[in-house]
């Protein structure tokens, strides 16, 4: 099939950034964390716009609830990796669900059922296609679950949203929230950049190796405290961070990048070539 005869991306990739953030309840933030670590591959429209598959909304769904179960990054990426392959591109017409069965994920059609990974991994949400859209349907919460979880996720909401507008009381929520949960990845990683961007590269530094003793399996949070480490001009251990990011996740691009510069300022230049060999083969071919 020749580029003229593909079909259009709005058919394919029908749901915009801001649908797929109606549609799921996730902020920007969130779906471009979400994107980062390589939940997802979105396309590219207009103006650099992203646009969302089926497939892409089902994959973020299912990366924001299991990471919101506190579920390692190693293991979710493993099991999206599966299901992605056996996914359909777009919705089905005779509806599809996903949903956990004690430590199974299945996935359930009109007449079949089935299991794409056996890892031990649990999820909490169920997705079926309705009138040509996506809807997302919640099970029945477990006896056990802690009302507090959601006076953090408000908290959460809120200290992303005073970023931009009092980042001070934004840092302050953040830090609340790490009082509260320990293991708060997100807030680990938005606090740690805030204090970057403000000329507190050293705080971050301390700010990420307390995120790693409590998320050890997250690879943005080694990035993002390598990034914090050449602030502060620790070269080994920032190359020492990002190739613990890179065990975790082969493929993010940025950190082969970013480790092949400073492999070659530090006059590495075999680890230099390997960084950046496998940061040109992660670049999508046009």
């Amino acid at each position: 099939m020749t580029n003229d005869d593909a079909p259009p991306l709005e058919s394919t990739h029908p749901y915009t950034l801001r649908g797929v953030r109606q549609m799921l309840g996730l902020t920007r933030h969130a779906v471009s964390k979400l994107i980062e670590l390589g939940f997802v591959d979105p396309s590219r429209g207009p103006g650099r716009a992203w646009r969302f598959s089926f497939r892409d909304v089902v994959l973020l769904r299912s990366a924001h609830d299991l990471r919101a179960a506190r579920i390692p990054t190693r293991q979710i990426l493993r099991t999206l990796r599966r299901l992605r392959d056996t996914l359909p591109p777009e919705a089905p017409v005779n509806g599809l669900r996903i949903t956990a069965v004690g430590d199974r994920i299945i996935v359930r059609e009109e007449h079949a059922q089935w299991e794409p990974d056996t890892g031990q991994l649990v999820m909490d949400f169920s997705v079926a296609p309705a009138t040509g859209s996506v809807s997302f349907i919640a099970q029945r919460p477990v006896e056990h679950a802690a009302a507090p979880a959601d006076d953090i996720d408000t908290l959460f909401e809120a200290a992303e949203d005073l970023e931009s507008s009092d980042p001070e009381a934004a840092l302050q929520a953040y830090r609340r929230i790490l009082a509260q949960d320990p293991a708060h990845a997100h807030a680990y990683l938005n606090l740690g950049f805030m204090l970057c961007e403000a000329g507190r590269s050293g705080e971050a530094v301390a700010l990420y190796d307390e995120g790693i003793a409590h998320c050890a399996d997250d690879p943005l949070m080694h990035y993002n405290r390598a990034v914090a480490l050449e602030d502060v001009g620790r070269v080994s251990d920032a190359l020492a961070a990002y190739e613990a990011c890179l065990r975790l996740q082969p493929d993010f691009a940025d950190a082969h990048q970013n480790a092949a510069l400073l492999y070659a300022q530090a006059g590495q230049k075999q680890m230099a070539i390997r960084h950046f060999s496998a940061f040109r083969r992660l670049q999508p071919r046009g």
